[in-house]
């Protein structure tokens, strides 16, 4: 249902249980101690109320279209013209008291204002002798209360000089609390009326249409209740649009609210605004309980009064307000002071909550900051609060919350009502969302109503209306789950110290920040530098693969080949990373080597001379070049055969270098030089005078191959102290066993690469696997493992975003033996978690795993 009242506007809509009935229309009238007039942009009659002809001794015929100069005096006209250009089309008025409007008649106050295209002029009978200046009474009132200390005291004495300025029987304070609720806090009273303060109204008593007229009007009187007042004529225009009378003075009221007065036993009302800051913070209510007009200078001064009684008002707040700001920076210096830089929130929660608490009362206090919890105090736990963080993130990041009621808003509140019933809230960033929350306990209390306030209205017996409630008796309501409420005081202080602690966190971070630039700084070029690697390495396998197809004669030899210089370059890499990319030794470089190679022929091999750390660079492009040699030398060389041997001797050069001569002895006496140069030729003669600007001498002598290296020194690190004796490489133990089958039954293998999956299927089947399943990911293999009976598995560490972990930890249940993967030379996070298992480096041979296989004895 709808309510259009006298003002001509629609108001808002008003839920009635079970009311499907039409809209009611009121049409537009004034009180009976005024006349309105309204006039078209040209000065004719547009409207009239039907008392302006007793007003004015007017014809009593149709006024509408008339011109108002054939009404009024030249003079008057010319007054309220210049009034118009004063008031223009804003919401404001101009008053004239005392004027001349009828040469016949007696003297009018008058009012005028513009409501679009329309011009409105009022009528009230001048009082010819009034019994006391009205304007000079508001300083003298007003100084009255400035002596008050606060909002209370101000509001009792405002209360108390109205009611003498204009008579009343009752003057109120009401003001609005956040829900649109009004509470009455001062009452001005005769003897024999019962106070109405502390008595809280429901908002619908003014609904939110009413409360937008207060702000544009701050006046409204009703004389008389029980007047009928003087309909609008004509009631609509030819639009048929009523007349907007939201600024008019003498405008009736709706028979709702008459009503709503006459049951609360008041016979006239008058009601001032009182607007802080834009807005309508309360009003002053006044009650008769009989008919009384109030002289229109009398109700100019009153609104005068309200208006400078706002400011009054706005000014004690906002001395409060500062008090609370010098209060709060106070604590901003104290926590600036205390908390050390660097440090965090969570590390300094206890100085933080002693400081807020000199400002804000409560009875625990938390704290969310990257993902740590602390409290004191009555709080949530830990798991309650957690769900409460999830409603808090669904509120604005950049503003204080607050609610006596944490239940209303987050039903599972209930659970902890009666440790923690309301929560004010400083959100400490925006990104993560960090919080400290202050919590207030449980308190059953009493709210006072005026009546009932879930029956604010009725449908009533008068037609197509609604009937006002008509018991204004204290009804008393006890509420449970709620906490004290947080006042705007303590808002306002919750407020400044969120930004204070916004600094707070800027600082602390700062250092951090810093840090973290620097280390990001670190880590682009890292990644960078990792990029630049591993095209590189990408381009040089390439080229391995395409150089290798031409000298390789089968595509076994060529797998072979290939084979062999990825892992020589997957060894020498192992070799820098297990020295966190520092400089690597050239000794163990070409002894790893020997041993991967050589096997029963690595001890034939001797190093002679100072070992030196070659920077990774040089290492690398070091590891394809000794590969190679090594490989020629047991294919073609001093090794081919049971007598050659091969001397490294590694010495220091006077340009601060290294000299590198490698020579074989023993071996089958080399008639001629081969004829034809390969890819391995190429590198050995090439890679260190093209990539590390070095020289490459290799000779072909009849006792054996020859070759002479030398690197300059920005590749060479650090000497090493001389040995007592040359190095040789260790012989590997004779494994009798390396032809048989370790393996049987179905195999496992977790790996995220398709590739590298079916090479390691391959290679398990090749140690006797009856059958190899593969796995992408933790939930494929846990649903094989389901499935099948393993007898063995080969998990990959790391599959894109997760890790073989629950894999793991199955099998280990199940007790099936597996080994871990990886490519990363980091092993000591799954050795601590499965110390029993073995982690080789990818990429891996069938000779690793067959090894690793034997040393467990699986």
């Amino acid at each position: 249902m709808k309510i259009q009242d006298d003002t001509g506007r629609l108001d808002e809509p008003v839920d009635l249980t079970n009311c499907d009935k039409e809209p009611i229309h009121l049409l537009g009238r004034v009180q009976s101690f005024g006349a309105l007039v309204a006039l078209s942009s040209d000065w004719l009659v547009k409207y009239a109320s039907q008392n302006i002809v007793d007003f004015l001794g007017l014809p009593a015929d149709d006024m509408i279209g008339l011109p108002f100069a054939q009404m009024v005096t030249e003079d008057f006209l010319q007054r309220m013209r210049q009034s118009l250009a004063i008031v223009g089309d804003i919401d404001s008025l101009d008053r004239h008291f005392g004027l001349t409007v009828r040469e016949d008649c007696p003297p009018f106050d008058v009012a005028i204002h513009q409501t679009g295209d329309v011009i409105v002029i009022e009528f009230e009978r001048h009082d010819i002798n009034p019994s006391r200046d009205y304007a000079a009474h508001i300083r003298p009132l007003i100084k009255n209360i400035e002596g008050a200390q606060s909002v209370e005291e101000l509001c009792e004495a405002g209360a108390a000089q109205l009611r003498d300025l204009i008579g009343f029987d009752r003057v109120m304070v009401y003001k609005f609390a956040p829900d649109n609720s009004g509470i009455v806090v001062a009452d001005s009273h005769k003897l024999g009326m019962e106070s109405f303060k502390g008595l809280r109204y429901p908002a619908t008593d003014i609904p939110s249409q009413a409360r937008t007229l207060y702000k544009r009007n701050l006046l409204r009187i009703i004389s008389d209740v029980k007047d009928e007042g003087s309909p609008i004529l004509p009631p609509q225009d030819a639009r048929g649009q009523p007349l907007d009378l939201s600024l008019s003075t003498t405008r009736a009221v709706s028979p709702i609210h008459t009503e709503y007065l006459t049951n609360m036993g008041v016979d006239a009302s008058l009601s001032i605004s009182i607007i802080k800051r834009g807005k309508l913070w309360g009003l002053f209510a006044c009650h008769h309980e009989s008919p009384r007009v109030l002289p229109f200078a009398l109700r100019t001064a009153a609104e005068l009064f309200g208006q400078l009684f706002a400011f009054s008002v706005e000014q004690q707040e906002a001395d409060k307000e500062r008090e609370e700001t010098l209060r709060a920076q106070r604590v901003h210096d104290q926590l600036m002071a205390q908390l050390a830089e660097g440090s965090s929130i969570a590390d300094n929660f206890n100085a933080i909550v002693a400081a807020v608490s000199k400002v804000i009362s409560f009875d625990g206090a938390a704290c969310w900051v990257d993902g740590q919890f602390e409290a004191l105090g009555k709080t949530p736990t830990r798991e309650e609060f957690l769900g409460l963080i999830r409603f808090l993130n669904t509120l604005e990041a950049s503003r204080v919350y607050e609610t006596d009621n944490i239940s209303k808003f987050y039903p599972k509140g209930e659970d902890f009502a009666s440790r923690a019933a309301g929560l004010l809230v400083l959100p400490v960033s925006r990104t993560p969302r960090d919080y400290i929350v202050l919590f207030r306990r449980e308190i059953t209390r009493a709210v006072t109503w005026a009546g009932n306030p879930n029956k604010p209205v009725e449908v009533g017996p008068h037609g197509d209306r609604l009937t006002p409630r008509k018991s204004f008796e204290a009804w008393q309501e006890t509420v449970s789950g709620t906490s004290a409420p947080w006042t705007e005081t303590e808002v306002r202080a919750a407020e400044s110290l969120r930004v204070t602690l916004l600094e707070v966190v800027l600082r602390m971070a700062d250092a951090a920040i810093k840090e973290r630039e620097r280390a990001s700084e670190q880590q682009e070029l890292l990644i960078a530098e990792l990029n630049h690697r591993v095209r590189n390495i990408l381009g040089l396998i390439r080229s391995l693969v395409n150089q290798s197809r031409a000298e390789a004669k089968s595509v076994s030899e060529f797998t072979e080949v290939v084979g062999g210089r990825v892992h020589a370059l997957a060894r020498a890499h192992d070799q820098i990373t297990q020295k966190q990319w520092n400089p690597a030794s050239a000794h163990d470089l070409v002894l790893t080597e020997a041993e991967a190679y050589l096997a029963d022929k690595a001890d034939r091999l001797r190093l002679i001379g100072r070992d030196v750390l070659l920077e990774p660079a040089a290492f690398t492009t070091m590891s394809l070049v000794v590969h190679e040699l090594i490989t020629n030398a047991a294919k073609y060389g001093a090794l081919c055969d049971k007598n050659g041997s091969i001397e490294i001797t590694f010495e220091q050069s006077p340009d601060d270098g290294v000299s590198i001569r490698w020579k074989e002895m023993g071996g089958p006496p080399i008639i001629q030089p081969p004829k034809r140069r390969g890819f391995g030729s190429t590198i050995i003669e090439r890679s260190i005078p093209v990539e590390l600007k070095g020289r490459a001498d290799i000779r072909f002598e009849t006792a054996g191959f020859e070759a002479d290296f030398h690197l300059p020194a920005h590749h060479v690190a650090k000497w090493e102290e001389p040995s007592a004796s040359p190095k040789t490489a260790p012989r590997p133990a004779r494994d009798d066993t390396a032809k048989d089958s370790p393996l049987s039954g179905k195999v496992l293998v977790v790996e995220d690469n398709m590739i590298i999956a079916l090479d390691a299927s391959e290679m398990l089947e090749g140690l006797g696997a009856a059958e190899v399943l593969t796995a992408a990911s933790p939930d494929e293999a846990l649903a094989l493992i389901d499935k099948h009976d393993f007898t063995f598995a080969l998990l990959d560490v790391n599959l894109k975003t997760e890790t073989s972990e629950p894999v793991a930890d199955r099998l280990t249940g199940d007790k099936v033996p597996f080994i871990f993967a990886t490519g990363y030379g980091e092993q000591s996070v799954m050795l601590k978690r499965f110390p029993e298992a073995t982690v080789i480096q990818k990429p891996y041979e069938a000779s690793t795993i067959r090894q690793v296989l034997k040393d467990k004895d699986l």
